[in-house]
């Protein structure tokens, strides 16, 4: 394979992975206005986020095996393919369950093309130093792209309308498709069968939790509908707990939760998303509704905390190297809880300078140092037969917690504002205790970090590994 047919690749996984990306915060800004043309509420908008994110976490995992058995090529285009359709459906949507599903069907799709998208990548470039590079920009637009979603989705908004963000993947999505017969090879299959029974069951326990929690907010927590809708949740989990501990070709092989290392990563994950996802839900209102920003000035707003999380990969590998993973962990979130909680001091008085720019710096400074570590040691001590579904499983901890944690958040929102204006002192109280929850689950995080890690332990670990590679 020439240079340029290399280029070329690269730049069609990159794409891909910034439209999945982009999806997922390209309407955050857009939130608001959305809201009125659709006459949605503010927890029920909640779901124009949570319908995309608890889909594409939810089947995340089958979407791996699926390229496992049909093949990496032809499941990342079915994945492109379902994607600008889903995206023309909900550019389309004349009303709020159509939007709904349609962002759901998105979700789905994203679940079929990222791992099949990441999978290309490696066996595209198949030399140590070229993957590398592949592999740190790949890395970059993933850790940078949701925050451009934000500065797109406030253009088109002030500029044409929230649908174009949708209409935006559509032309992308039909020029991958006509470039990937050319460049892109079809992997091996394998048999084997699909867990379909586990993925639903997952799916739909989560997503019964996220909307008992946000029916909580709406209608109070003795509705049958909110009490009923967390007892669904909590028997489909355990459900797929079961499922998956008989089943012989799990999506989620249980063994993978042995390492104490392994299990902090994931719950640490999921809590420091809990946390730190809402804050992206909320902030833009604030700007928007409390201190009149427009759509683009609001996904402007973000830029110091995206700014100074990007700068912290180019410090991150010289930190890891002299303090470890877990040291560098634990540091950043105890920088990003004190962040959140500066930032949980918003009141209608506040102004954007200093009361948001500030805090956001030390929040991304936080978040800057906690992503690498939190993927490296959800990957560490892996067998190679369970590799793609640790790092899937990384990936669902990571969607899971931003779905579930803004569901609860929105609960908190909601019983703490007493206005039905999104407008003035009630409505920034209430942002102000959401981010203080914000706060509480990236403490949670800490926690599970500091009792289920343990810095010695991971050096020991890391030692391990290399002697069994050694030898």
């Amino acid at each position: 394979m020439n240079e340029h047919s290399k280029r070329i690749i690269l730049a069609m996984i990159v794409a891909c992975q910034l439209m999945m990306v982009l999806d997922g915060s390209v309407l955050v800004t857009a939130i608001p206005e959305i809201g009125r043309s659709l006459q949605l509420s503010t927890s029920a908008l909640t779901w124009v986020q949570n319908a995309y994110v608890l889909a594409f976490g939810g089947f995340l995992l089958l979407g791996a095996r699926a390229g496992d058995m049909l093949g990496r090529r032809r499941t990342f285009a079915a994945g492109i393919a379902l994607f600008s359709l889903a995206s023309m459906l909900a550019g389309l949507a004349p009303s709020a369950p159509l939007l709904l599903a349609a962002r759901a069907l998105q979700g789905m799709a994203a679940a079929l093309a990222t791992p099949s998208a990441l999978a290309l990548l490696s066996v595209s470039f198949s030399e140590v130093r070229e993957r590398s590079k592949a592999i740190a920009i790949y890395s970059a637009v993933s850790g940078a792209g949701g925050s451009v979603g934000l500065i797109v989705g406030g253009l088109l908004t002030d500029a044409l309308s929230w649908r174009a963000g949708m209409f935006l993947n559509v032309p992308i999505g039909v020029a991958l498709l006509f470039l990937v017969p050319r460049y892109l090879r079809e992997t091996e299959t394998r048999t084997g069968r699909l867990d379909v029974l586990g993925a639903l069951t997952s799916v739909i326990g989560m997503t019964a939790l996220a909307f008992g929690f946000v029916q909580a907010a709406a209608v109070g927590w003795g509705a049958p509908e909110s009490w009923g809708s967390l007892v669904l949740g909590g028997v489909s989990l355990a459900a797929f707990a079961r499922i998956e501990a008989k089943a012989k070709e799990p999506i989620t092989p249980l063994r993978l939760f042995a390492s104490r290392t392994r299990t902090g990563a994931y719950l640490g994950r999921l809590l420091l998303l809990c946390g730190n996802y809402p804050i992206f839900f909320f902030v833009p209102q604030f700007l928007q509704n409390v201190l009149h920003f427009g759509a683009l000035g609001a996904g402007l707003a973000i830029m110091p905390f995206t700014a100074v999380q990007f700068g912290m990969m180019y410090v991150m590998p010289s930190l890891v190297a002299r303090f470890g993973n877990a040291k560098v962990l634990m540091a950043g979130l105890a920088v990003a809880i004190a962040g959140t909680s500066w930032l949980s001091r918003l009141s209608a008085d506040s102004s954007f300078f200093p009361h948001l720019f500030f805090p956001l710096i030390v929040m991304g400074a936080g978040a800057g140092m906690v992503f690498q570590p939190f993927t490296t040691l959800g990957l560490s001590g892996v067998d190679a037969k369970d590799a793609g579904a640790a790092s899937g499983l990384v990936n669902v901890a990571h969607q899971t917690g931003a779905s579930l944690g803004l569901a609860v958040l929105i609960a908190v929102f909601e019983g703490a504002n007493q206005s039905a204006k999104p407008s003035g002192s009630a409505f920034a109280h209430a942002i102000s205790v959401s981010i203080t929850g914000s706060a509480v689950f990236l403490a949670a995080s800490l926690l599970a970090v500091v009792f289920l890690m343990r810095p010695a332990g991971e050096a020991r670990q890391i030692a391990a590994n290399e002697t069994r590679k050694a030898s």
